[in-house]
């Protein structure tokens, strides 16, 4: 369900974003794991690299589970079990798990939050974007022959609420608020019962529409949020050769031979009042125009 998401802040300013209380009280910012390797992005898609908050004691067994680093993984979870060199050959879609089987399957283990951009104000401290944080789960793959670990992870979805049901059937779970967020990634204090009772639908969310410009993993600029107008008509760009072409089409109709509208026989019916009018060459050749550039969508499985 989940296809797309957005971090266009720099490093140090994630940072400061994701600023928490630890277990004693004391203002804390997470600390990087290898920083260098995140990039801010306007359009992130699954196989893309994403910044993920989650338990330093993931890393660390001796330490406080309820401090926080960010990392930067690949989205789409690879198991640490499966077995081949290639972690493209996986044959599972894992961007995304749902919140009623996550516990039933082994590729699900451990929590983390998939953050992104979201348009509100954050607190006293940090005056930019709060961040919209979503459910997540990680896992740490190594080849089988040796290598670099890979860590990467999948978005948890549950219902979608009754506000976005019409868009899909299905949403991110949103962890609103640093509470929620707590009791998420602190494993070594909350069980994983309760952990669970927060993936629940949310409606604290806004939303708007955008271009299918988004649809392009190559297109990462701050055209991929702008938001749209539905139903607004898109203006057809003329090119020189689409201009000759329209050209040679409205002389050749206009060289052949038309009907009188008084010729033509009329019909009458009590269920059509207003037929449409015919389209001719031009305007066929209008409306592919103006389906020109556009990218491609392609239909996803829900």
């Amino acid at each position: 369900m989940c296809g797309r998401t957005a971090c266009s802040l720099g490093a140090d300013n994630l940072r400061r974003a994701c600023a928490y209380r630890d277990r004693r009280g004391r203002r804390q910012q997470p600390e990087w794991i290898q920083a260098e390797r995140y990039r801010p992005s306007y359009n992130k898609g699954p196989q893309s690299r994403g910044p993920v908050l989650l338990s330093r004691r993931h890393l660390q067994q001796d330490a406080d589970s309820s401090e926080r680093v960010l990392m930067d993984m690949r989205w789409g979870l690879v198991p640490s079990w499966f077995k081949k060199d290639d972690p493209s050959k996986m044959q599972f879609n894992t961007s995304n798990c749902r919140s009623d089987t996550m516990l039933k399957k082994s590729s699900y283990k451990v929590s983390c939050c998939c953050l992104c951009d979201e348009g509100k104000e954050g607190d006293e401290e940090w005056r930019g974007w709060r961040l919209l944080t979503m459910a997540g789960i990680f896992d740490c793959w190594e080849p089988p022959s040796g290598g670099e670990m890979l860590y990467t992870y999948t978005i948890i979805t549950v219902d979608a609420s009754k506000d976005v049901s019409f868009i899909h059937h299905r949403m991110p779970a949103i962890l609103d608020g640093d509470e929620a967020i707590r009791k998420w990634l602190d494993f070594a204090e909350v069980p994983t019962q309760e952990a669970v009772k927060l993936i629940q639908p949310t409606e604290n969310i806004v939303f708007h529409p955008v271009s299918t410009f988004v649809n392009s993993i190559h297109n990462n600029t701050p055209e991929c949020l702008t938001p749209i107008e539905l139903g607004a008509k898109k203006e057809v760009k003329d090119t020189p050769s689409s201009k000759m072409m329209l050209g040679w089409l409205k002389n050749s109709q206009e060289g052949s031979p038309q009907k009188k509208e008084n010729d033509l026989p009329r019909w009458t019916s009590q269920f059509i009042h207003n037929p449409s009018p015919k389209k001719t060459s031009v305007d066929i050749m209008h409306q592919w125009l103006g389906k020109e550039g556009e990218p491609a969508v392609k239909k996803r499985k829900a």
